[in-house]
């Protein structure tokens, strides 16, 4: 784990945007209409776009609509809406067809806060210990613990690249998104274990060496057919872009 990332940091309070009334980026279920959301909030256009795209959690239909777009469009759609006083405190997203995501919920319960890992299969990806409490915020290294030791994160990344020995720009392109409102240095503490699990894969089995030329041969010789649910540009930034226009009438 890098020097850089403080480990140690732990956040005063997981509750204070709650009790202000102050929304978040984090309170948006859906992947990518929280990415459409931020996208438009940075160039300063949020008010363009349609409410429903800041909503917690969407109706049935809007979901099947938004399903129909592309199926990424899914993802985070069908997490567990947060309960009374329950905030998400981090996230990671994963590049399969829909764009899966996983969370970790915070709540105050008395003196202690409860925590638990949701995914959006009723918990049936989170194969360890999905729920914890503590009497103050967790640090940085103890959110990590918790998370991957309850929703195996790298057994994922296994199962999916474990027959192309592990290329790492791949690997790391799998996770779509690692992210908190909580703990900035979220996304990169996932990234340095992902790391470090990719140097032990390839201290074990080395990646294969391209030819002289720079070229894969097994890739030449076995071309890969093009994966639709995989189309090469953004849907969630086609789909901001159109909700844009549509609302200017250009």
């Amino acid at each position: 784990m890098s020097d850089s990332i403080d480990l140690k940091f732990r956040p005063q309070s997981y509750f204070w945007a709650r009790e202000r009334g102050i929304s978040l980026i984090s309170d948006i279920k859906g992947a990518n209409r929280r990415r459409i959301y931020e996208h438009t909030l940075n160039d300063d256009e949020a008010g363009d776009l349609s409410p429903a795209f800041a909503r917690h959690a969407l109706s049935e239909e809007d979901r099947r609509l938004l399903g129909r777009m592309h199926p990424s469009f899914l993802g985070g759609e069908y997490l567990p809406n947060t309960g009374n006083e329950e905030v998400e405190i981090a996230r990671i997203t994963i590049a399969s067809t829909t764009r899966d995501v996983t969370c970790v919920y915070a709540r105050q319960v008395g003196k202690r806060i409860t925590y638990r890992i949701v995914d959006e299969y009723n918990g049936d990806t989170v194969t360890g210990v999905a729920s914890r409490t503590s009497t103050t915020p967790l640090t940085l290294a103890a959110l990590l613990d918790f998370f991957l030791n309850g929703w195996d994160l790298l057994g994922c990344l296994d199962f999916n690249f474990s027959d192309y020995q592990y290329p790492r720009e791949e690997v790391h392109d799998f996770i779509v998104d690692a992210s908190s409102s909580f703990y900035g240095q979220f996304g990169e503490a996932i990234t340095a274990r992902v790391d470090a699990w990719l140097d032990e894969k390839h201290a074990n089995d080395p990646p294969k060496p391209l030819d002289e030329e720079g070229i894969d041969e097994d890739a030449l010789n076995n071309p890969r057919t093009l994966d639709l649910m995989n189309l090469p540009f953004d849907p969630a930034e086609a789909a901001a872009k159109a909700s844009l226009r549509r609302r200017r009438g250009t």
